[in-house]
């Protein structure tokens, strides 16, 4: 197995380790919505890497989930949903994670969907690259 592939591998983990912590977070009504959605961003940020380190195409380090998305449509690869969608996760990554408000910007079991979903396609095309 390449470095990359290595790699594209171990973030996926990761992914799956965020996933598993946005779940317990946002079961918990004691959990600021924010806290839990952060692990949904970062499950869906550590895909979309995955995917890029699969294919060996090089990004900038980033948490902005659109720019990774557009790394990954110039690479030739579509996103199970539209790049749009991914608008909801983006603020969790920095601007919202200090932040006590509650803001709507999406409700648990759509984070959830779309970070579930992101997670199998990614494993798909990793599994695939390999």
């Amino acid at each position: 197995m390449t470095p990359s592939l290595e790699e594209a591998q171990r973030f996926l983990g990761l992914a799956k380790a965020d996933l598993a912590a946005f779940e317990l977070l946002a079961a918990n009504p004691g959990i600021r919505r924010a806290i839990a959605f952060f692990h949904a961003q970062q499950a869906v940020e550590k895909c979309l890497k995955a995917i890029l380190f699969a294919r060996g195409v090089e990004f900038h380090r980033t948490h902005d989930l659109l720019q990774l998305a557009g790394n990954i449509a110039a690479a030739g690869i579509a996103l199970p949903y539209q790049a749009e969608l991914l608008l909801k996760l983006n603020p969790f990554a920095v601007e919202l994670r200090y932040d006590d408000q509650t803001i709507p910007l999406l409700s648990d079991e759509e984070a959830s969907r779309i970070a579930t979903r992101t997670l199998a396609w990614a494993e798909a095309l990793v599994t695939k690259a390999q």
